[in-house]
């Protein structure tokens, strides 16, 4: 007797066959004008049964990379030959994707308001509806963010790194690090992990920016976390990085005001007290250095050179000495960072 066939899938007015994919939309609310907002979504169903994947971006509005690394995994996805169903949520915070805006207009942190609220503000209301009708039908969720206020991050996992199905999926990603992160409260990670899924966060790049590097990453990881739970095919050409753990990290701040010369990349190796950049004013004097804090990778950093005191400038994560070479063309093993004097004279 052949197995029974799959039931089809229902999101919204969409009705999705197995084998089948199909577009649509979620309404979230109006705009002034009365033009009617909603979140778009595509679902790939598979024949046969699997796992069920959601894939979300533009949490935050000016976060672009993610649209395209969705745009890109979502164009290989064939329903005929998957099994299990992807769910794929390009832009959550649709009001922020409009303004080029981090926020929602009322200035509130989308990725703060979860699980959110049928009957509160928007940014409750939104939770809400990406909880009860995406993350309430899903088992593992890959949420895509980039650095934010100015700031670009190394390709990154992060995840509770504890819990051995979300390691089993960060390593199977392959980013050049995966960073222990406690979950925050109002977060979709934290929502949909109290709720039963498995949810890996990933960074890379900057907002309202497309980065090479951080898209390939991304494109390549999301495949390979379908691939390890069965859903598609594994790609044997496709190399599986072993990605470097780091259980914690800090951030250089500012220690004056003024126009910041940051003289470090992403990935590079730096040491406890080595010289990163230096602080002047708008007439060149010297006002400060900027020095690790920590030894470790450095995987953000600020692109804005104008600053305030106590801003995040450089992001560091910890690293055990056997874990460095792993990092590959991402770290830069020279012992020095000094600033050049031309630079920074």
């Amino acid at each position: 007797m052949s197995p029974a066939r799959r039931k089809a899938f229902r999101l919204g007015e969409l009705d999705v066959a197995p084998g089948r994919s199909g577009t649509g939309e979620l309404p979230i609310a109006r705009l002034v004008t009365g033009t009617v907002i909603s979140l778009p979504v595509q679902v790939f169903h598979g024949r046969k049964d699997g796992h069920t994947v959601w894939l979300s971006a533009a949490v935050h509005g000016d976060e672009i990379n993610g649209v395209e690394i969705i745009r890109r995994v979502t164009s290989g996805l064939d329903a005929r030959t998957m099994s299990g169903t992807v769910i794929a949520v390009p832009i959550v915070n649709v009001h922020g994707f409009l303004n080029g805006d981090r926020y929602l207009p009322d200035r509130r942190d989308l990725n703060r308001s979860f699980p959110g609220s049928p009957t509160g503000s928007l940014a409750a209301r939104i939770a809400n509806l990406f909880m009860s009708e995406i993350v309430s039908r899903c088992d593992v969720g890959i949420d895509l963010h980039t650095g934010s206020d100015h700031r670009t991050n190394l390709p990154q996992i992060r995840a509770d790194l504890d819990d051995p199905e979300t390691r089993k999926l960060a390593e199977a990603f392959g980013p050049p690090l995966m960073l222990h992160a406690k979950i925050r409260d109002g977060s979709l990670r934290g929502a949909a992990t109290e709720q039963g899924s498995t949810v890996l966060l990933y960074e890379g790049g900057e907002a309202l920016r497309f980065d090479g590097e951080a898209l390939s990453i991304g494109v390549a990881g999301i495949r390979r976390v379908l691939a390890a739970l069965d859903m598609v095919d594994d790609d044997d050409d496709d190399p599986r990085p072993v990605p470097v753990e780091s259980r914690r990290s800090y951030w250089v701040r500012a220690r004056r005001s003024g126009i910041a010369l940051i003289d470090c990349e992403l990935g590079e190796v730096v040491r406890r007290g080595q010289l990163l950049g230096v602080i002047h004013d708008s007439v060149g004097r010297r006002l400060s250095q900027v020095n690790a804090t920590q030894s470790g990778v450095i995987i953000g950093r600020v692109q804005q050179p104008l600053v305030n005191q106590g801003d995040a400038l450089i992001h560091i994560a910890e690293v055990g000495a056997d874990d460095l070479p792993m990092l590959g063309q991402y770290v830069s093993t020279t012992t020095s960072a000094t600033p050049s004097s031309q630079d920074h004279q």
